[in-house]
């Protein structure tokens, strides 16, 4: 993305619908990112394509949208298929699309993936679907059961085709590719191109497009950059603590879209900051009033979005706040670069929801360079910065002197009785006024952390041929780690182990109570997850006849 483009190309220009342009825009989207202004147009017109782009650079958006502009909300039958290799992917894309149709009409999006029942997915499919996404094995399971047709799919989509390579689902895919409607647009993303992958192309694309977003790798040494894990209902009090502990000067602070801008900005103004949004909608005289004031120290935070910052460069600026992840890997270096300027240090603070960690590790990938973790700040630290700042504001009043007055007016209370410190406690309490040194905090409500609030997934060493049911998995865990059963999440049995999620929170807890426990008889070999231990085996292959033996992911809630 260049940052210095005045003229970014807008999706009204790339031929959209109205309905389409309308969702567009109350999302808040600004401007396409380089892939979508060069997709969009090309699957639009009906080509098949090549895009050779990086995750993170929009391309969800880039066929979500051209593949909705060809629905028919009226026929009930599957119109467009997106294979992916993880749920998590298809689950975050089959949520993409559904946003995008708001106004197309009633667009049934259905995302299939290994784990879920299968039940559910076949009622789903027999009451009609227009948009599948899932795995290549689930597709293949429904192909087979013939739950599942694909005469009436206009458009095929292969997502992150590189990563099914790996994963051992090439062959796979092209057995479903072979079973697609031949009068059919094709279009394959991935961030790279081996052999296997450009086979693909070639015997499944008709005189395919090739796109290909130039990346190159940029690096801001200048810049300490850190993450915070955060879920989407703590972001603004972490952002909060941030702003209260660390010793900043001028900070900027980045949302997606601009309404998100907007809000962000009055809620800090609601609580007592000097915030100002700086975002598409207004002019450049206005902008321009925002970066003066910045510059001045009239204004102590900007919240903006990609388009509106371009330009922007302010000296004092000492800290850089990645509220929102950002659609594009370019944007985040450009974003961080306003920070760290003239020579000075700077700080880049990004917000991690446990859904976009795949995100912050393209921008590490990109960048080549490693985003340290950091701890929410407590209420301890908030303190104790509030403390330390007021012991220098006092110190500084005492060293400026002409305090005649005030020192006879302490005198007069000391000899009504009044105890000196007593008489300065009670003077600090009242300069504080109503931001008190300690803060509070409304105790949260008992509840179960729900998977997106960060799950971890542990190894068992026990499948089914040791008659392993997932009865038995949570009423070990639930009965020796002392964990609620509605927290264990996904619980995938196979031949010789087993896999099951459940709240990172309890991590620690279950490995340390779990250690002598026994399953069916037998000492329990548990541990946390790695490739290594996945159920494909070495290099990402499956080994024969190591397929889950029933369908378990169930999520108890």
């Amino acid at each position: 993305m260049d940052e210095e483009r005045e003229d970014a190309a807008s999706f009204a220009g790339l031929g959209l619908s109205e309905p389409i342009l309308k969702v567009i825009a109350e999302v808040g989207y600004e401007a396409p990112t380089p892939i979508q202004e060069k997709t969009i147009p090309t699957m639009l017109a009906g080509r098949d394509l090549i895009g050779q782009a990086q995750t993170g650079t929009g391309k969800t958006a880039a066929f979500a949208i051209p593949i909705l502009e060809r629905m028919d909300p009226a026929r009930a039958e599957v119109q467009a298929l997106v294979l992916a290799p993880t749920r998590e992917l298809a689950i975050q894309v089959a949520e993409a699309i559904h946003t995008y149709s708001k106004y197309v009409g009633r667009i049934v999006v259905l995302p299939v993936y290994g784990g879920q029942p299968i039940q559910l997915q076949l009622k789903r499919l027999e009451r009609g679907v227009h948009v599948v996404v899932g795995t290549p094995g689930r597709i293949m399971d429904h192909l087979r059961r013939g739950s599942l047709r694909l005469d009436a799919v206009r458009v095929v989509v292969l997502d992150e085709a590189d990563e099914m390579l790996r994963m051992g689902f090439i062959e796979d895919v092209e057995w479903i590719l072979s079973q697609a409607a031949a009068e059919r647009q094709t279009a394959l993303f991935s961030a790279t191109l081996p052999r296997e992958v450009r086979r693909i192309a070639e015997r499944h694309l008709k005189n395919p497009v090739s796109i290909e977003i130039e990346h190159r790798t940029l690096t801001v040494p200048a810049t300490e950059q850190r993450y915070l894990n955060v879920s989407p209902q703590q972001k603004l009090e972490a952002l909060a603590r941030l702003l209260e502990t660390e010793p900043t000067e001028a900070v900027l602070i980045f949302t997606r879209t601009k309404t998100g801008a907007a809000e962000l900005s009055e809620r800090l103004q609601g609580r007592g900051y000097a915030a100002e949004a700086m975002h598409g909608d207004m002019n450049q005289a206005q902008r321009e009033s925002v970066i003066r004031r910045l510059r001045t120290g009239q204004v102590e935070i900007v919240v903006a979005t990609d388009v509106a910052a371009r330009g922007l460069d302010v000296e004092r600026i000492s800290h850089v706040v990645n509220y929102d992840v950002p659609n594009d890997v370019e944007a985040y270096v450009h974003r961080i670069g306003r920070t760290g300027r003239a020579g000075r240090s700077g700080v880049a603070v990004l917000f991690i929801t446990p859904r976009e960690r795949r995100m912050m590790i393209e921008i590490e990938r990109y960048t080549g360079q490693r985003i340290a973790p950091m701890k929410m700040p407590t209420q301890a630290d908030v303190a104790a910065r509030r403390t330390a700042l007021f012991k220098d504001s006092i110190r500084r009043t005492v060293e400026e002197g002409d305090l005649d007055l005030y020192l006879t007016l302490v005198e007069e209370l000391v000899e009504e009785g009044m105890d000196l410190a007593e008489i300065a406690a009670g003077a600090a309490r009242l300069a504080r006024g109503d931001k008190p040194l300690e803060i509070e905090v409304e105790p949260a409500p008992a509840e179960v952390p729900r998977a997106e609030d960060g799950m971890v997934r542990l190894f068992i060493g026990a499948g089914s041929r040791a008659g392993v049911r997932p009865g038995d998995i949570v009423g070990a865990i639930a009965n020796e780690a002392d964990v609620p059963g509605k927290a264990i999440g996904a619980i995938d049995i196979y031949d010789r182990f087993t896999f099951v999620e459940l709240p990172a929170q309890y991590r620690d807890q279950v490995l340390q109570r779990m250690a002598r426990a026994t399953l069916r008889g037998r000492p329990m070999e548990i541990r946390v997850a790695t490739p290594e231990s996945s159920p494909r085996g070495e290099k990402g292959r499956r080994p024969y006849g190591e397929r889950p033996k029933t369908p378990y992911k169930e999520r108890r809630r």
